[in-house]
């Protein structure tokens, strides 16, 4: 499985023959945009999108996605319909706790402690993802959340090996609690911190304190575009 961090909440997960882009906020992702990877590059081969939740920083780019590569998108019931308002055809739509099978992975939403909505509409429930591979690797992208109890049990049904967990504060866990999540409640080999530095003043600008507060244990820091194989 190859992982690929575009900034902020963005992932490319590789596996099998499908290509997952996880929360495509490309355009407008100063991230991603000062990085000169092309948005065809990023986007190429894609064959699923998945969206933790309706904010516009995390919806991003994924109607024309969509469009533009004949994808699949699973959001949320009500998140799936305003993107289908823009434009993807293809939808699986869920809900919190539901699992929707394809060739290469099983995607189940989880619980996650935050907001949805844009421009005032209410976008449903916001999620967090858990991707089981039939290559036998398992994804927790915890979405925007803080910590909750409920993680112990995300752990014990799913036992993700690989954790992407939200950093940056304010509107996340910042790196004290980040780190208290994933020490406390799971066994993460490999973890990817995100949703930091993506607006400065507002969220932290690096994963420093969070790779002190996690002693460096399993933390892999990942550079923009360049694919973590795990």
């Amino acid at each position: 499985m190859r992982i690929t961090w575009f900034g902020h909440s963005c992932f490319r997960i590789e596996t099998g023959g499908s290509v997952l882009l996880i929360d495509p906020f490309l355009k407008g992702n100063p991230t991603f945009e000062k990085s000169g990877i092309a948005w065809d590059e990023a986007t190429r081969g894609v064959t699923h999108v998945a969206l933790t939740h309706g904010h516009d920083d995390h919806v991003g780019d994924a109607a024309e996605v969509c469009k533009a590569r004949d994808a699949t998108l699973f959001a949320v019931f009500e998140l799936a319909m305003h993107v289908q308002s823009k434009g993807a055809q293809k939808l699986e739509p869920m809900n919190t706790g539901g699992t929707v099978h394809s060739a290469d992975f099983d995607l189940t939403f989880t619980q996650a402690l935050h907001s949805s909505s844009s421009g005032g509409v209410y976008l449903g429930n916001p999620c967090g993802i858990v991707l089981r591979t039939k290559e036998g690797k398992t994804v927790y992208h915890m979405g925007d959340t803080d910590m909750f109890a409920g993680m112990a049990l995300i752990d014990e049904l799913y036992q993700p090996a690989v954790g992407i967990v939200p950093i940056g504060d304010r509107f996340t866990m910042g790196a004290r609690s980040a780190a208290f999540a994933c020490k406390k409640f799971f066994r993460f080999s490999t973890v990817l911190p995100c949703h930091y530095g993506t607006f400065p003043g507002m969220l932290d600008a690096t994963a420093d304190a969070f790779v002190s507060e996690m002693a460096g244990q399993n933390v892999v820091v990942p550079r923009v575009g360049e694919p973590v194989t795990v």
